[in-house]
């Protein structure tokens, strides 16, 4: 709120979005204003208070029990703000301004003139919330009408740690998106390669000629994630490979994956690691089309070759 004494927490609140700024019509031309006795700066501020009471009444008027203000106002209008009763918040930035007046079924209003009942917006509770030892404040608008996002407020205790925090939200964010457009998953822990390479490289073995041998590569590629799994978890990547593949064979179980976790099973299933459909076909998709890329290049130029053309 603009006034520490303002009250910090509002139920059932009419709120008008103002982008017009809250103090005197100015001239839009050039102008020279010229005091020349006490009586002439008495009238001046006299004007600016009677010219703040009228925003302010126009305000009321409207039904509005709370002003959100693009831009600021000065210590006299947030002065007859308090004493008028009408809580304000000033210096809001355009795009939470389009946000909340979409959140509340609100509309923007450009001149005290258009303000009507029928452009207020409607919020159950307008809070301040303060935290941290910096007493920093913070302004929650809540039980909106039209309200379909929800807002994650990060904290932290410096810019590498609050950056590497929203990277995992927005991972997160992100598989929780490809769930929803769809929701066929397949299990981690490189048990979906594995169990690929296993078919790939049987289905070489049905083939005939040198197109036999991309397969075999295309199998070596896939199995190059479980190993990748086993040694950063301190595994020996061959062994592990060997006998993850052996398991896979044997039982049947696709889902049987690198035991990262040292749980006692590769069970990925029981463990719960799994990854979505969707992320995992365009995973291989892309590096697919990378390497198809690279062997399509036959020759490389530096600047240093004596055949650079001149």
């Amino acid at each position: 709120m603009s006034h520490p004494q303002m009250p910090k927490e509002l139920k059932n609140v009419k709120v008008a979005i103002l982008t017009c700024p809250f103090e005197p019509p100015k001239p839009k031309t050039k102008h020279k204003l010229d005091i020349t006795s006490a009586e002439d700066f008495k009238a001046l501020r006299q004007y600016e208070k009677e010219t703040f009471e009228t925003m302010i009444k126009q305000v009321k008027d409207s039904g509005a029990t709370l002003a959100i203000c693009q831009w600021g106002f000065d210590d006299e209008a947030n002065h007859l703000l308090h004493h008028y009763q009408l809580p304000a918040v000033r210096w809001v930035g355009g795009p939470e301004i389009e946000l909340l007046a979409i959140a509340t079924n609100g509309r923007i209003v450009p001149r005290f003139s258009e303000l009507a009942p029928a452009k207020l917006g409607s919020a159950g509770l307008v809070r301040e919330i303060t935290f941290g030892t910096a007493r920093d404040r913070m302004l929650s608008i809540e039980e909106c009408p039209n309200s379909k996002a929800v807002t994650i407020f990060v904290r932290g205790g410096n810019r590498m740690i609050i950056d590497e925090a929203k990277r995992s939200l927005h991972d997160a964010l992100c598989a929780i998106r490809n769930l929803v457009r769809d929701d066929r998953i397949v299990y981690g822990g490189g048990s979906a390669e594995t169990a690929c390479a296993i078919e790939v490289a049987k289905e070489a073995d049905t083939i005939e000629g040198v197109e036999q041998y991309a397969f075999r590569a295309f199998a070596d590629a896939l199995e190059t994630i479980p190993m990748a799994l086993a040694e950063n978890s301190g595994l020996a990547p061959i062994d592990s490979l060997t006998d993850l593949k052996a398991k896979q064979i044997e039982t049947g179980k696709p889902y049987l994956g690198i035991d990262a976790m040292f749980n006692g099973t590769n069970d990925m299933k029981q463990q719960k690691v799994i990854e979505t459909l969707a992320s995992k076909r365009e995973q291989i998709s892309l590096a697919t089309q990378v390497v198809r890329m690279v062997l399509k290049i036959d020759d490389v130029r530096v600047p240093n070759d004596e055949e650079q053309i001149h």
